[in-house]
């Protein structure tokens, strides 16, 4: 296949992707079928299995697209901070505003993530993904460190378990009743940045 006819095909699968967010996100894991997103978007069976070996591929690409769009939108706060206030109110209400606006592909990302545990197929994704995530939250703290003169307290592993565990469980309470979770998350957020660095 050409190099153009493999952009052609892979840009045809990210605008699949993305299409289908919507409905990767509400069913989840366990009730998407490549039948049943197709039933629910604009496209046939038929384009989404031959762009697509089966959900897995499907899902795991959706998420994977993303979370690179996540990451991005965390990279340009980091860059335009100019002190380490800024950089932690930026910070802090990026991670508010997706619990908000995205609470569902974030579900769909946990649910992802924990059936990695049971299979297989999904361990490889799910390790690079959450590598990704671990750095951006790395990048973030360590600009902070920058700005401020401080330094990190933890280790790169465990600062990202500390900001997606409060970000898991804000997400868990939103599912159930989103009253305050945004802002309390938030606020966690913030406190926890100017926690985890020495001064």
């Amino acid at each position: 296949m050409s190099a153009r006819l493999v952009d052609k095909f892979t840009a045809r699968r990210d605008e699949l992707a993305a299409a289908t967010r919507a409905t990767l996100a509400e069913l989840g894991y366990a009730r998407t079928s490549l039948r049943e997103i197709a039933a629910n978007s604009a496209f046939s069976h038929g384009v989404l299995h031959y762009y697509f070996r089966d959900k897995v591929d499907l899902i795991t690409h959706s998420v994977r697209q993303y979370k690179a769009e996540c990451v991005s939108r965390y990279d340009e706060i980091v860059d335009s901070a100019t002190d380490g206030d800024a950089l932690a109110r930026g910070f802090a209400v990026a991670m508010a505003t997706t619990l908000r606006d995205d609470a569902a592909m974030h579900r769909l990302w946990y649910d992802l993530r924990n059936q990695s545990m049971f299979e297989d197929v999904f361990r490889a994704d799910v390790t690079e993904i959450d590598a990704g995530l671990e750095q951006m939250i790395w990048r973030v703290v360590s600009r902070y460190t920058e700005l401020t003169g401080a330094t990190p307290l933890l280790s790169s592993k465990a600062l990202y378990a500390a900001f997606d565990g409060l970000f898991l469980q804000a997400l868990t309470r939103w599912t159930t009743d989103p009253t305050g979770a945004a802002a309390e998350l938030e606020g966690s957020v913030e406190r926890l940045l100017r926690l985890v660095v020495s001064s």
